[in-house]
């Protein structure tokens, strides 16, 4: 395995890998480790079938079920389908996801350590790849944080809601999303997490609070809250700790869900696209899974 640094603020190539081959536990462990420092990796040119790809998922986690479970592959309710093709003048996939900065799972408890996706088909535009995938370095947007807002946000928890970020979507011109059922509501009720968060696989605090699925910070006055909020939200927003990945047919690509937020550019219209995507819960005992 060649793990080769983008020498951007994330990302890694990772080479000399098949990953429809069971993994080693030397593997897994290295993985988890480029994970931790790298925050996002592209696996290139992988031909995984589908239950590959969920094998390769489970090594590092349970993998989640999606609330609203709309799309998935056949047999497969765990690997959800991300496309905007239509079969029959019905979507096969769902056409909206990650439009907007968050953090998958941020909502659950357990939250999610990585989120997956395969690349089966890529738009392209004059022979460029569309539809980028953005990530912000959390990380460093949290070492980069004033003293004195460090003071303030240590031991706070804010409140995050799957709801809010799905009527986001919704709210959206043409979109077609279903408002979610009480029952779903019930299934993924509003949790709070640590604002400041522990890594898992680092061991470092990251900014774990984006615009996608937090509410308010708990047992602050309103007002106080969203003033911070709205100051978490600017600073992450800095030029430095933006990366993009251009797709390219084949790709699979792993990035961590605590140490990163991510937004899917959606520049490409109607411009066929296909994704397979398992979202890995963080449930197993990474520290020593790295050691």
């Amino acid at each position: 395995m060649q793990i080769s640094p983008t020498g951007q603020t994330l990302g890694a190539r990772v080479e000399g890998i098949d990953l429809q081959h069971p993994l080693s536990k030397t593997d897994i462990r290295t993985i988890l480790r480029a994970l931790g420092e790298h925050g996002v990796l592209c696996f290139p040119r992988q031909t995984l079938d589908v239950d590959a790809f969920a094998d390769f998922g489970k090594c590092f986690g349970g993998l989640e079920i999606n609330v609203a479970n709309m799309f998935h592959e056949p047999n497969h309710p765990e690997v959800m389908i991300l496309s905007n093709i239509q079969k029959d003048g019905k979507p096969i996939g769902l056409g909206d996801a990650g439009q907007g900065w968050h953090t998958d799972m941020s909502y659950s408890e357990p939250i999610a350590l990585t989120t997956i996706l395969h690349a089966q088909l890529v738009p392209q535009r004059n022979g460029q790849p569309v539809g980028n995938t953005e990530f912000r370095n959390m990380h460093a947007a949290y070492e980069d944080l004033p003293p004195d807002i460090k003071a303030k946000i240590e031991g706070r928890t804010a409140t995050h809601d799957f709801n809010k970020f799905w009527e986001m979507m919704r709210a959206r011109p043409g979109n077609t999303r279903p408002p979610l059922t009480e029952a779903q509501r019930k299934r993924k009720p509003p949790v709070s997490h640590p604002i400041a968060y522990t890594h898992p696989i680092t061991g470092k605090k990251v900014l774990y609070c984006t615009i996608g699925y937090v509410t308010h910070i708990d047992g602050m006055d309103p007002n106080e809250s969203a003033e911070l909020l709205d100051f978490l939200y600017k600073h992450q927003d800095g030029e430095k700790y933006l990366y993009a990945h251009r797709w390219t047919q084949g790709d699979v690509l792993m990035w961590d869900n605590i140490g990163t937020t991510h937004n899917a550019i959606p520049d490409y219209g109607d411009i066929p696209r296909y994704m397979r995507r398992v979202q890995v819960l963080a449930d197993l005992d990474y520290p020593a899974m790295v050691a």
